[in-house]
């Protein structure tokens, strides 16, 4: 009997872990995802939000979290401050973040996205200082990437919302919810 591989796109809330277990301090995936034998292909931080594909093929979640396979990745961040051209093109360019240096990515600032829930807690803003939006696509994930990269070129990082990975995105998705894809 051949059965299919299944292929689970979630919109994970901001303070939900990427794990089934619980650390007995945050939400975890199985309040959200009532599948056996799924499990997440790659990680999101607990303080961020969006797109995380679950699947219960092995190779497939290898591929897709595997940085070899160089799956691009957008993100739209909410940065304190307007960037400039010139810190968009330190972006673009590849950061050195101390322990090693970013591949080059794209970056453009945005408008907000269309469609956006509330953060649950909000985002705090300081009345003085502007935020703005930048869409990042990278093609590696290493630990707090993107928030170490906007920080680095002087924009630190107030919200991060994973929007796409490959051709998967987080399209038609309520904050919470998760649906299946039929992989052809």
């Amino acid at each position: 009997m051949f059965s299919m591989s299944r292929l689970i796109l979630f919109n994970k809330p901001y303070g939900v872990i990427t794990q089934f277990s619980s650390d007995g301090k945050h939400a975890t995936l199985k309040e959200f995802i009532p599948l056996p034998g799924v499990y997440p292909a790659g990680r999101l931080d607990t303080d961020s939000e969006g797109l995380l594909i679950l699947t219960d093929d092995g190779p497939l979640q290898h591929r897709i979290s595997d940085p070899r396979h160089k799956l691009p990745k957008t993100y739209w961040a909410q940065v304190e401050g307007i960037p400039d051209e010139a810190a968009l093109e330190s972006l673009r360019r590849g950061v050195d973040l101390g322990d090693f240096v970013t591949l080059p990515a794209e970056a453009r600032l945005i408008e907000e996205p269309t469609g956006l829930w509330p953060r649950t807690p909000p985002v705090r803003f300081r009345k003085q200082i502007p935020t703005s939006w930048i869409e990042l696509v990278i093609r590696e994930g290493k630990n707090r990437q993107v928030r170490r990269m906007t920080a680095k070129v002087g924009f630190p990082t107030l919200r991060l919302i994973r929007h796409r990975i490959g051709d998967w995105t987080l399209t038609g998705l309520a904050q919470g919810e998760w649906r299946e894809i039929t992989l052809a």
